[in-house]
């Protein structure tokens, strides 16, 4: 027989207009008295709620972490020293034709109250608050993509070739000649917005942008650069005060900065997601798990096999793996991990495994308060290779060695 571990438990179903709470407190004969009220999610019922749990001397509420609609919840009961766990929707699995608010309540209270379920990671509330500013900038990201690729495909109905030339549709000179075409220049007009190494290409250039473009296309091609122009400055904003808001944690920052691979931006994803308290994930293996970069367990007798990665944090997958690809192409052991994977193993899945030992270096980092130690790289020889000619300079100067010493 399970024997309870919290002695007045409270289950909450929480929904966007209403929440169902079931609370089980043992009495001192050892009976369990249940009782089950619903509020609206309005704040003065959650103050309610909350009255009510310290009423009763709640010592542990327990809900699923379905949607954004137990944040305020969450935040109402923290604020009111109540403890409050958020547990993972896929461990609480009811009873197939027993579904009900009241019935998922209880069965909420009844798992918290024996032990049977553990809290997922909640960062401070003011890592909470910055995830907002962080997640925006990857929508805000998104769209521009989804605006540029739009642009190219306006271009290309128009019968302008500028994208099979240029690398890259978005550079500075590219953006230039659109506008040019937007605004009804020649070809030989266009040509000169070329810059560097694209100067030589100029003759396939005028070949590319020569053709009419109607007043719809440039009207269209006009909306959707001013667009494009409009989300990067919001970018740009929402970057000036994410860097503001980090000061406090600028010393994390800095650490995480030091991994190779790793640029300001993608940093402060990372930190704002992990937040700088490395024991609340209890290792490596389990961050790395968190995180969905850890390979899925598939067992089946004593044999192992592929295993899919399982569902975890997006934007700290996303911002890890846009970090192993820029990684792979440094002087680290990154690079060579890469270049022994990627022949069997295909190019997506080496950049997982790489973001998965990023992973787990970032868990060291932070934990030990450390920056980025790489063990292929030789760090006595690259000071000395810094700083000898000034080492000589000074043994000249004071007469340990010999002038006409070969430096």
């Amino acid at each position: 027989m399970i024997e309870p571990i919290v002695k007045r438990c409270a289950g909450l179903d929480v929904h966007k207009m209403q929440v169902t709470v079931t609370v089980l407190i043992e009495q001192e004969d050892g009976s369990v008295y249940e009782e089950t009220r619903e509020f609206k999610t309005f704040r003065k019922h959650r103050k309610q709620l909350c009255r009510w749990f310290n009423r009763l001397g709640i010592d542990l509420a327990i809900m699923e972490s379905t949607g954004n609609y137990w944040r305020s919840i969450h935040d109402s009961l923290e604020a009111a020293d109540i403890p409050v766990w958020v547990v993972n929707a896929r461990h609480l699995k009811q009873v197939p034709g027993r579904k009900t608010d009241v019935l998922d309540s209880k069965w909420l209270a009844m798992v918290g109250r024996m032990g049977l379920v553990r809290p997922s990671f909640i960062p401070s509330k003011d890592f909470r608050e910055l995830r907002l500013i962080t997640r925006q900038r990857q929508k805000l990201m998104a769209s521009v993509s989804a605006e540029k690729n739009r642009l190219h495909k306006v271009l290309d109905d128009a019968g302008i070739r500028l994208g099979g030339v240029v690398s890259d549709i978005n550079g500075v000179s590219s953006q230039d000649m659109i506008a040019g075409l937007i605004e009804g220049r020649p070809p030989s007009e266009l040509v000169t917005y070329a810059k560097g190494r694209l100067k030589e290409k100029t003759p396939e250039l005028r070949e590319a942008l020569d053709e009419p473009i109607g007043e719809r296309h440039r009207m269209l091609l006009s909306k959707i650069q001013g667009h494009i122009r409009y989300l990067e400055g919001q970018i740009r904003e929402l970057d000036d005060y994410l860097f503001a808001q980090l000061t406090p944690y600028h010393k994390h920052w800095e650490i995480l900065q030091t991994m190779p691979g790793m640029d300001k931006v993608s940093a402060a994803i990372v930190l704002v997601e992990l937040g700088t308290d490395m024991r609340r994930f209890g290792g490596s293996a389990n961050l790395a798990s968190w995180a969905g970069l850890c390979p899925g367990n598939n067992e089946s007798a004593g044999k192992r096999k592929n295993g899919r990665t399982r569902r975890g944090n997006k934007a700290v997958r996303r911002a890890l793996c846009e970090a192993a690809n820029a990684a792979s192409k440094t002087t680290s052991q990154f690079k060579g991990k890469y270049q022994s994977l990627v022949i069997r193993r295909g190019h997506k899945r080496t950049i997982i495994a790489i973001a998965h030992k990023m992973l787990r270096v970032i868990y060291s980092m932070l934990k030990n308060d450390h920056p980025y130690y790489d063990p292929e790289v030789d760090y006595e020889a690259l000071m000395v290779q810094r700083n000898a000619p000034r080492w000589i300079k000074a043994l000249k100067k004071y007469g340990y060695m010999p002038q006409s010493a070969v430096a």
